[in-house]
């Protein structure tokens, strides 16, 4: 059975507009940490079959929080799979964890869709979650995600 998890926000911007938010490396790491991380990119080449490399710390490790990595971070490693511009973005990854319940690759794919004339709706899909992440914490986390998405094309209007 493949772990997978998937939730779906509206975003208020066009499709084409959200997804450059997916190419632009400072946007994908200022939105893609869950609330109460940050991000780092230290590879990110948006294009079929480019590298993605990122880091994503706490920001307060000891509120009872642990990195998949190291004590307050989780790095993860993997490729661009698929772009189809303003429709979908696909990338493959692995965390860098000493720990084999983090093994293993997972696929994560972003589907956006028109809602209506200024709206995308944004659906996550994560599939083959490693069994050392739980699917409630996997699904706040991707919720979180697209909720600073979201928030992103709030603050540009």
């Amino acid at each position: 059975m493949v772990r997978s998890t998937r939730a779906t926000r509206r975003v208020a911007a066009p499709a084409d507009q959200v997804y450059g938010a997916f190419l632009d490396p400072a946007a994908f790491a200022a939105w893609l940490p869950p609330q109460g991380m940050r991000a780092q990119a230290h590879v990110f080449e948006p294009r079929v079959g480019g590298r993605i490399r990122m880091s994503l710390t706490y920001e307060e490790p000891a509120a009872g929080h642990k990195g998949k990595s190291s004590e307050d971070t989780d790095t993860f490693a993997g490729r661009f799979e698929e772009l189809v511009p303003g429709r979908r973005v696909v990338h493959l990854v692995e965390f860098e964890s000493d720990d084999p319940r983090m093994a293993g690759t997972m696929r994560v794919a972003w589907d956006l869709a028109p809602a209506d004339e200024r709206g995308t709706d944004v659906t996550c899909t994560c599939e083959g979650i490693p069994p050392g992440i739980s699917l409630e914490d996997n699904e706040a986390g991707t919720v979180s995600t697209l909720e600073k998405l979201a928030a992103l094309f709030a603050r540009e209007r």
